[in-house]
Parts: structure tokens; sequence; C-alpha cells
């Protein structure tokens, strides 16, 4: 009987491990299942030679497990290897499911346990991001082990990658003891009011995250169980609640707390049910409270009351917020004012975004002289203001206090201080 020949194999320049010969290194080589085409795929006849980096592990990894190499993956861990040989640490390994600048095979579950193998003991990767992906349950128990053994990560982001309540239960309770994340964003997995428990529980103990995005995560009587836990965590800078379903008796919760926690900076609560009864909750702790720094109140219904509240506050009372986010909230010219005399008399706050209201005359010209005038800087707001026919106009400008959210652009700077300003202005950890 005759028998091919084994694969030539070369060590690779570091000593690591052996690894058959195929393909160069950055292509893609033969997997045990058939691989995925790509524009970076490769012919079975050129060489492999793999230094000892990510890629080689990954590589090997598959071959011991029978499993089919994702390419996406593959490519982008070349990218992070570059990084390492040039002696970079603190790498963020972007794996995020819906970029448009190359070919994207989404991660599974699978996928995922795979990639937490080779990450686990790494020394240089202190973020990762997979946003968009498939990982789902399965892939949310491994990011829990991960977190369990990884003790160099500060930044995860898992945002819409089917995670349920199981998941999201698996990954809070993985952060009972985990010191090092700083920044976790479960955005968009429906970890629905089970796993949100599970997350409120955990920040009760939790004393090294200091940042958390529960957006749009189904949660919708979370309310009472988070304002518990900012009675008792003293370390946890920016919260994201936004899509919560969030009423004024869950603004009235979050402000009861606000009057005993001293940590919270950033508090994001748009896009939720809260009319003017809630800015009165608001308006009251914001007489009091000294930390608080950016308020996203965007997409609710707080109306020309709830904005004459705020302006009260905020014109005689609070001198810590610095940026305000009112758009869309159905305020007319007398709101919309008043927000803009507070700015006069205030000379904290930096940053009004108003674009989405109703806007009357007098409205574009309080807002034009505060830009003409030097107190309202361009970068610091959504509108500019312009003259037609002798009338003051306003128009609005891609600014606002996180524009990238759900995306990031794929030219310019993803991370622009007047798109992302929330982020500037309460910044968690190197370049998050």
């Amino acid at each position: 009987m005759t028998t091919s020949p084994r694969p030539a194999v070369k060590r690779n320049l570091r000593g690591g491990r052996k690894v058959a010969a195929g393909a160069r290194s950055g292509s893609l080589p033969l997997a045990p299942t058939t691989a995925p085409t790509t524009s970076w795929a490769v012919k079975s006849s050129e060489v492999l030679e793999i230094m000892s980096s990510l890629q080689e592990d990954y590589y090997n990894l598959c071959m011991e497990k029978s499993r089919k190499i994702n390419s996406f993956v593959w490519h982008l861990l070349q990218e992070v290897d570059e990084k390492i040989e040039k002696g970079l640490e603190g790498i963020t390994l972007n794996i995020a499911g819906n970029s448009h600048l190359m070919p994207v095979e989404r991660m599974t579950g699978e996928d995922f346990w795979i990639l937490s193998r080779i990450l686990k003991k790494n020394p240089y990767i202190n973020g990762l991001d997979v946003r968009y992906n498939l990982i789902s349950d399965v892939g949310a128990y491994y990011a829990a082990r991960l977190l369990q053994k990884q003790h160099k990560l500060i930044y995860l982001n898992l945002m819409f990658n089917d995670i349920g309540p199981k998941g999201g239960e698996l990954i809070a309770k993985a952060l009972h003891k985990n010191t090092t994340l700083k920044y976790l964003r479960m955005t968009g997995n429906k970890i629905e009011n089970e796993g949100g428990m599970f997350f409120a529980a955990m920040l009760q103990i939790n004393s090294s995250l200091e940042k958390l995005d529960l957006g749009d995560c189904d949660l919708e009587e979370s309310t009472v169980h988070l304002g518990h836990m900012l009675k008792e965590n003293h370390c946890l800078v920016a919260l994201h609640l936004c899509k919560h379903n969030m009423k004024n008796c869950g603004i009235k919760q979050l402000c009861d707390a606000l009057y005993l926690n001293r940590s919270l900076r950033y508090l994001d609560i748009s896009c939720n049910k809260i009319t003017r009864d809630g800015m009165v909750y608001l308006a009251d702790v914001l007489k009091s409270n000294t930390t608080l720094e950016v308020i996203d109140l965007s997409f609710n219904r707080i109306e020309n009351a709830g904005a004459k509240y705020l302006s009260e506050t905020l014109a005689s009372h609070n001198r810590s917020v610095k940026a305000l986010s009112v758009v869309s909230n159905n305020i007319e010219g007398e709101g919309l004012v008043a927000l803009s005399q507070s700015m006069k008399t205030n000379p904290t706050l930096s940053n009004v975004y108003i674009w989405g209201n109703k806007f009357d005359e007098a409205t574009c010209v309080a807002y034009s002289d505060l830009i003409q005038m030097g107190r309202l800087k361009p970068d610091n707001t959504d509108v500019e203001s312009f003259v037609v026919d002798g009338h003051v106009c306003l128009a609005e400008v891609s600014n606002g206090l996180k524009k990238h959210y759900y995306w990031r652009p794929t030219y310019g700077e993803a991370c622009s201080q007047s798109s992302n300003a929330g982020s500037s202005l309460v910044p968690v950890g190197p370049d998050l």
C-alpha cells in the first residue's frame, strides 16, 4: 500500500512549536475541514513559515481540535502579531463582525472558544472587541472563563452577539472575582431582567469595573436593583442604560441612589420614556450631587417644563455637569432658550446638544449668540447658525456625546472628541 508523504515541517525562528509547511506567514493554511475562500486565501503549494505567534497558536489549536480555521480571525491575528513584533503592548484585538473593510466570517461560540484559549495567557493584549458576531451563550461561557484566567484584559466588547439571560449570568458571576476589567459592553444582547439582576448584584461586589454598557438589553424592571447597586458601588464611573423602557418611576429610583453615590460621572438614560415629571427628580439631585459630569437624555420627552427644571438647577446650583444632551425631546423655544440662558451663568457647562427639538427664531438667535461670543464652541454642540433673508437659522452638525455608539467610521478619526464627547470628557483607561 502506498502512503502519501507527510508535509515538511519547519521550526519557527523563536524555537517555538513545529508547524506543517503549506503556506507563508500571514496566509491561510490548509485546515482539517474546508476553509472558507477569501481574498487572502492561498494555494496549498506555498510554504508555511510561521513565527511563534498568536497566528501559529491559533492554527495549531484548530488542527488539534479538528476545527475549521476562521479566515477572518486568521487575518486579524496576523495584524496583531505584526504589532507585537514591533514591541507594542496594550493592544486591542478588534474582530468586529460588522467590518466593511474586508470579507467577514462571523465568529460562533466554538470559534470564540478557540480564540479564548490562545488569549488567556497572552501578555500583550489588554482589549478584545468582538462586537456583531454570533458567539451566543456558548461564547459567553468561554468569555466568562477568559475573565477568570486572563489578568491583563481591561476592555471587553461583546455587543450584539445573541447572548441571552444565561450568558449574561455567566459573565456577571465571572466578574465577582475579576479585578482587572475596566470597561464592558453588553449592548444589544437580550439578557433581559433575569440577566440584569445578576449584573446589579455583581456591581455591589466588583471593585474594578469603571464603565458598563447595558443599553438595549431588554431590561425593563432593573432600575430598582441598579438603584441599590449605585448606593453600594463606589468605583463605577459610566453607566449606559439606553432603551430600557424606563419611565419616571425608574429615574426616581436612580436619582434616590445618586444622593449617596460619589463615583458616577456619566449617566446615559437616552431612548427611554422619561417625561417632564422625571426631570423634577433629576433637577433636585443635581443640586447636591457634585460628581455627575455627562448626562444623556436624548430621545425622551421632557418638553419645555422638563428643560426649565434642569435650566434652573444648572443656572443656580450645579457646577459639576459639563455636558447635557436633550436631542429629540419635544422641547420648544421657551425651554431651549432657558437652557441657553443657564450657560451664561454656569461656567462649567461646556457641551449642549439640542437638535431634533422645535426651534423658533428666539432659539436660533440664542444659540447663535452663544456660538458667536465663544461661550459655546462649535465642536461642543450639534448645531451651527446661518442667515437666510435676514433670519437666523440653525443647521445640524455631526457632533454629539456618542455619534459612533453602534458603529465605527471606515475613514477619518474613529474616536473624535467632537463626535464622541462623552468618552472624551469621562475617559476610562487608555484609549477606551
